[in-house]
């Protein structure tokens, strides 16, 4: 049967597990952890060669992110806006429902965008054998052979066997204390859950009308719904939020006889502490993974990253160091479990570095703090080639732009001129006023900000290409 193949790309995440190198505004996926390319771009580089555009699934927060990885890879691909995280039933869900909308049922490939996978053309194999049995009418995911007995995955018991490497499930088991996941070990009939699933997109939504019906009412509705929106569909906030939250293991694959798992052996991690990244790295003789700039004498078994400046560790062992412009972790590797109590306390006392890093990302560049005090503040902007920012005006503050690289277009009133590398302008308070990059290299400038007041929210956008709030 030639029925296509859609990968549904899952991106997004709250940034706590990996702070302070992850975000909520940039969490995992959008990351570049090992070999130099971020975790959303290496799921598309593994993307089966036949498979169709893929189909994204994130939040509004990571839109911008998502298109910019996509335009990078060279990739198009519609990105479907989750207004709230409902986990992955719904999400899925919502994939299905714009599959099947043109009259095709195309198999799914549903994959997470934040996972360590090593050997490409073995993950694609697993995936062919998957994609193999979903045309047949089961509904698969990815198993991998434990390692060790981790008590935060969880456990797929084999059946009986389907095909070469394919198995029924007999029973899932999440996330077992630490006894039964050595007992899951030794026995060799359970392997762990990938996350990774694969899945004929009518199939998936008549169990749900089954299993889980207000998960697909809420669904259809919130789906109907949606609007199109420059390169994404925002689906309906209200009936969205309508659907009960839960997993697609939970809400379906636990309560039907047709769910298979496919061995994936493929160097498979989903990153999911520092721990977890320590293992996948190369390792000196010590047992010890440096990033950056590091110093390390006499340490063993730490993990050691440095994005801004000089780290020392100094007659250490199995600790995580990791430095980021704004902000420092020192832990116990093993400690990862202090790590989210100590993410939650930071956000309830409302601090901006669980947040975003010091360089913040707009869909037109990015800007980064460099100095500020009373009434003032200073920033460095980079704007990329043809990209521009909203019209806008602010009610309590002035700008004075230093161009230092390329050329600016500024729009002041209702005149607009350029301004050339070393020229500089004045905004005056109240002024409309709009910046753009005409070249074709980024442009870069100084911002100094005076006033009253001077936070984000004091920009009231006239004409934004972006359609922010």
């Amino acid at each position: 049967m030639n029925i296509p193949v859609l990968p549904v790309i899952l991106a997004g995440g709250s940034g706590t597990r990996l702070w302070p190198l992850s975000r909520r505004h940039v969490p995992k996926p959008f990351l570049s952890l090992k070999s130099g390319e971020t975790l959303f771009a290496e799921t598309l580089a593994r993307l089966p060669e036949a498979a169709m555009a893929p189909l994204v699934v994130c939040n509004e927060a990571h839109r911008f992110l998502v298109a910019e990885q996509l335009r990078q890879a060279g990739r198009t691909g519609l990105i479907l806006l989750e207004p709230a995280a409902r986990n992955t039933a719904p999400a899925i869900a919502l994939a299905a429902l714009q599959a099947v909308q043109a009259g095709e049922d195309p198999v799914l490939l549903v994959m997470p965008s934040d996972h360590w996978i090593a050997d490409t053309p073995a993950f694609q194999a697993s995936v062919a054998r998957a994609v193999a049995l979903a045309r047949e009418g089961w509904l698969v995911t990815l198993g991998v052979t434990p390692e060790r007995a981790e008590t935060g995955y969880g456990y797929i018991q084999r059946g009986e066997r389907l095909a070469d490497q394919a198995w029924r499930v007999a029973r899932f088991t999440e996330k077992p204390d630490a006894a039964t996941a050595e007992a899951f070990c030794r026995s060799g009939d359970y392997l762990w859950n990938s996350g990774v699933f694969v899945l004929r997109a009518g199939h998936y939504l008549a169990l749900l009308e089954r299993l889980a019906p207000a998960i697909l009412t809420a669904c259809t509705e919130a789906h109907g719904k949606a609007r199109q929106d420059l390169d994404f569909l925002r689906i309906d906030d209200t009936a969205f939020c309508a659907s009960p939250a839960d997993s697609i293991d939970y809400a379906v694959m636990e309560h039907t006889d047709h769910a298979a798992v496919v061995a994936l052996t493929a160097g498979w991690s989903d990153i999911g502490s520092w721990p977890a990244l320590w293992q996948v790295q190369d390792r000196d003789d010590a047992g010890n993974v440096q990033c950056g700039d590091v110093l390390l004498r006499e340490s063993r078994g730490c993990y050691v990253r440095a994005e801004h400046r000089l780290v020392a560790v100094l007659g250490a062992e199995d600790l995580v160091v990791v430095e980021t412009a704004d902000a420092v972790l020192v832990a116990p590797r093993e400690a990862a479990g202090l790590l989210k109590a100590s993410v939650e306390s930071l956000e309830a006392e409302g601090r901006r570095e669980v947040v975003e890093h010091r360089v913040v990302h707009r869909p037109w560049g990015h800007y980064e703090p460099v100095d500020s005090g009373e009434r003032y503040q200073v920033k460095r902007l980079t704007v990329k080639p043809g990209r521009r920012l909203s019209l806008q005006m602010h009610h309590h503050r002035a700008e004075h732009w230093v161009v230092v690289r390329g050329t600016a277009r500024v729009t002041l009133g209702e005149t607009t001129f350029l301004v050339s590398e070393n020229q500089s302008i004045d905004i005056p308070q109240g002024q409309v006023h709009c910046l753009e990059n005409p070249g074709v290299i980024p442009l870069e400038l100084i911002e100094i900000q005076s006033g009253t007041y001077l936070g984000e929210d004091d920009i009231v956008r006239l004409d934004d290409p972006y359609r922010r709030g």
